[in-house]
């Protein structure tokens, strides 16, 4: 029996007379894992929203969502509220109590359970889940990954018959992401719930979804298996290709009549059987890349300490970091370990204890009031729509240009930095009815048009699909040309791989190591590309797709 049923489902937002969602016509079978993909605003958040009328937003609409055989309106919200759980990308946006129990608690006592069942269920899922050591905590002091799985396991502990996820892996690290997933994909399994998710990352939940639907311009370009997906889209030369596992994107790119591996395990298996017997002749990436001694120097942090209360532990412990003139330094690392602390001392936000802080040769609090945003640093904060005010993207990129210029002079700059962060037919939208990925690229654009010498991007590719990746790649090649130099943190390992000139790991509040982008990630076991966990039987440090393609053709 189906879970969901939709019928020429449209919808447009108001004031907008593009189709968010265009004629969609789907079925989802109860106990079935559902991966829904698609580049950023084709409609996949506004599509989730329309299975739970709670949350549906307010617009135009078409067609008919049914939900155990009645129309979705029809099921009163007590009903919605136990038996359709949601978790929502931003999981700060969900939380709602101040104690790690009463949050277990909160959805349970809202449907009016008693208090023995209560203590049941939020024991049972505190267990589950692992959550007994941080059972009594403030949610405040929760990491970003313990916040998520939180708000998994307080809707768990309402027993929902259909998990609905968007994007709910987009700020946590690789490790905290992949043990997430798992435990949805063990729900799953064992209890027979119904999950409907949506991903940017594929690599955890490509290969066990019973189904995979890929969405363009608000309609299904593609429904069917795992592998048959990867066929459709590579045979339809579709941008989404680009999106899908390293596992099948090194097969297509290698070419072979072996089945399509989905998952590392597979892709391991599938290149010892197509070298099996054969001499491996070319078993490393030449790069020339080597760290350099002395370098010309934008930033510097020496010794940097800083806690946030005075009586709360240390955020910052030590940190010491170079970084080079033009071009991109990555910081990656856990939740939790300091990296976005780093990135607001570097922006004034918070005031470090002890340590020295220089931008451009000069110390931070040299700076006098403006002075150092006034086209020398700019900050991409984590949450873009802290950056919004206005009622439009058009008016708040205006915001952002200097007084004096004339009408024709500010609509050739916001045309400009639109094409570049291709947010063209957005204009006219309000920030807030943009999808995660094109709040992201609009933010850019903000805060490109300030014209920075040094640019602090605080997980830049969240919530952004892997086809605007590479033109954000772009971008950022293009601001080097310049002379712009880039900071990134940001948990995306393949990007930082692929873009980054030096990468630093943090953990515990310091820097442990800093590296060539091929020396770090070939070196990690875990904190590494799949790609290289997938080749490095093989080759000794291939940490690309681009990488193992190439190593595999030279070797035929």
């Amino acid at each position: 029996m189906a879970h969901f049923e939709i019928k020429n489902l449209s919808f447009s937002y108001p004031g907008n007379d593009r189709k968010i969602l265009d004629n969609i016509n789907l079925t989802i079978e109860k106990g079935s894992y559902i991966t829904l993909c698609g580049k950023s605003g084709c409609g996949k958040t506004t599509l989730l929203k329309h299975l739970k009328s709670v949350i549906t937003p307010h617009g135009n609409r078409e067609g008919t969502v049914y939900f155990d055989g009645r129309p979705i309106e029809e099921s009163d919200l007590r009903t919605q509220s136990s038996k359709i759980g949601y978790v929502m990308q931003n999981p700060d946006n969900q939380i709602v109590t101040d104690k790690v129990w009463h949050e277990l608690a909160f959805g349970l006592e809202s449907l009016g359970y008693d208090q023995k069942t209560i203590r049941l269920r939020v024991a049972e899922m505190a267990s589950y889940f692992g959550i007994q050591q941080w059972f009594h905590k403030n949610v405040t002091e929760l990491s970003g990954g313990q916040k998520q799985l939180l708000n998994l396991a307080s809707i768990m502990a309402m027993q929902p018959e259909v998990l609905i996820l968007d994007e709910p892996t987009s700020q946590l690290d690789p490790i905290a992401a992949s043990d997430f997933l798992n435990t949805v994909r063990k729900i799953n399994l064992e209890l027979g719930t119904t999950v409907i998710i949506t991903e940017h990352r594929l690599e955890d939940v490509y290969y066990c979804a019973d189904r995979v639907i890929v969405m363009d311009k608000g309609r299904i370009i593609a429904d069917d298996t795992p592998r048959n997906v990867g066929d459709t889209l590579k045979n339809t030369n579709d941008d989404m290709f680009a999106a899908l596992p390293s596992p099948v994107q090194i097969y297509y790119g290698v070419g072979s009549d072996l089945l399509t591996p989905l998952t590392v395990r597979e892709g391991r298996n599938w290149l010892s059987e197509e070298f099996e017997g054969k001499n491996i002749t070319h078993d490393e990436i030449i790069t020339g890349e080597k760290m350099k001694e002395d370098f010309d120097v934008a930033v510097t942090m020496k010794e940097v300490w800083f806690r946030y209360e005075k009586d709360a532990p240390d955020i910052l412990k030590g940190v010491t970091l170079s970084v080079e003139r033009g071009k991109v330094f990555a910081i990656v690392g856990g939740n939790g370990t300091g990296k976005s602390t780093t990135v607001k001392s570097l922006c004034g936000i918070v005031k470090p204890y002890r340590g020295k802080i220089l931008i451009n040769g000069k110390y931070i609090e040299k700076y006098k009031q403006n002075e150092l945003f006034t086209n020398n640093l700019a900050m991409l904060p984590q949450d873009p729509q802290s950056l919004f005010v206005k009622k439009t993207v058009y008016e708040d990129l205006e915001e952002m240009l200097p007084k004096g210029l004339s009408e024709d002079e500010k609509k050739e700059k916001i045309t400009e930095v639109a094409n570049i962060t291709q947010i063209t037919d957005l204009l006219d939208t309000h920030p807030y009815d943009l999808s995660g990925g094109e709040q992201q690229r609009a933010a850019l654009g903000k805060v490109l048009l300030t014209n920075p010498k040094i640019l602090i991007l605080d997980e830049p590719t969240k919530g952004i699909d892997n086809f605007f990746k590479l033109k954000f790649a772009e971008i950022i090649e293009e601001l080097k040309k310049s002379g712009v130099t880039i900071i990134m943190v940001s948990h995306d390992v393949e990007f930082c791989a692929k873009h980054a000139d030096t990468v630093s790991m943090f953990f515990d509040g310091s820097v442990v190591t800093t590296n060539t982008p091929n020396a770090f990630f070939s070196q990690n076991s875990f904190y590494t590309t799949a790609a290289n966990r997938m080749s490095r039987h093989l080759f000794k440090n291939a940490v690309t797709n681009e990488d193992v393609i190439e190593l595999c053709r030279k070797n035929r």
